[in-house]
């Protein structure tokens, strides 16, 4: 499979620029407990510059590559790795093209397009 399946890419759940790095593509689920998961595709080489959430953040990578970095060390993650980042750790990371990830957040991440509108 080279891509995540069209219901999964619904434009209704497309996530908007300014809640995703430059350079992927996302779709975000809200959980009723005020969760989410969100599915990218790296449609180029990422960068995800050095943040924090004050939720945890956990990811499996589902093809590609992506390099997570913590405290200096970097970690790669490759198909069918996967991650558990706790609430509070400084992270940032580096995806090459064509990386597919899913994520669960423990709070709000991502917003829509339109979403504010």
């Amino acid at each position: 499979m080279n891509d995540f399946p069209e219901f999964m890419r619904n434009r209704l759940n497309a996530i908007d620029p300014k809640s995703q790095s430059r350079g992927n593509v996302g779709y975000v689920y809200d959980g009723i407990d005020g969760s989410q998961m969100a599915i990218w595709t790296s449609m180029e080489d990422v960068i995800s510059k050095e943040h924090v959430h004050d939720y945890d953040e956990y990811f499996i990578v589902v093809e590609g590559e992506y390099k997570l970095k913590i405290n200096n060390q970097t970690t790669v993650l490759r198909k069918g790795d996967e991650y558990h980042v706790p609430k509070g750790i400084p992270h940032s990371g580096e995806s090459k093209k064509g990386t597919r990830t899913i994520y669960a957040f423990g709070s709000k991440r991502a917003k829509r397009i339109n979403e504010d509108q």
